[in-house]
């Protein structure tokens, strides 16, 4: 019974981290890096007939070209209130309207702005490895837990808190490899 305690443990540490990557690498995708990307735009929640609706179900996004990101609108009473959740997203894009087709130029970022963006991916990073300490704290108290009631040996609970402790240190450099990528296609020019 103890080793299925243990184990669920660990299990459910690594579907924690697991997680946390997951949702960090969502977030990457919605960073701007001045390369367009459908991810981008596919969030913004657009007003059609009252109804707060995601732009990803109301038009067909593609990148057809490394700065341009094309939104086909497949109802053209939607078109104007597309363009007004894009213009209003803060995104700084102004699409150019051509028919159902909305076309949005991605500009060029700054120097600047690409080191600010570079902090902000320092920052998402920081937070997804709290994040990732703060689930083995959680498995790492409850094995101690198992240990004192006396349902794990005092090798197995050590073992298994090194089990721990080594799939944080995995998961933590998978967010150092992901925000060293990312960083590296923020500095492009």
């Amino acid at each position: 019974m103890q080793a299925k305690d243990a184990n669920a443990v660990v299990s459910e540490h690594e579907k924690q981290c697991q997680a946390a990557i997951g949702a960090f690498k969502r977030e990457l995708q919605k960073l701007r890096t001045g390369r367009a990307s459908a991810a981008l735009v596919e969030g913004i929640h657009v007003d059609y007939y009252g109804a707060k609706t995601a732009l990803s179900h109301l038009a067909q996004i593609s990148t057809p070209e490394p700065r341009q990101i094309v939104v086909q609108v497949y109802d053209s009473g939607a078109v104007v209130a597309v363009d007004k959740a894009i213009r209003s997203a803060d995104l700084g894009f102004n699409p150019m309207r051509d028919g159902n087709t909305l076309r949005i130029l991605v500009p060029a970022l700054t120097e600047e702005t690409r080191r600010d963006i570079v902090k902000h991916l320092h920052k998402m990073g920081e937070e997804i490895r709290v994040s990732i300490r703060n689930h083995r704290r959680d498995a790492n108290e409850l094995l101690k837990k198992l240990e004192k009631a006396g349902d794990l040996t005092k090798d197995d609970a050590k073992k298994t808190l090194d089990k721990v402790q080594k799939l944080t240190d995995q998961y933590t450099q998978e967010v150092d490899k992901l925000l060293a990528a990312k960083e590296k296609e923020c500095m492009e020019v």
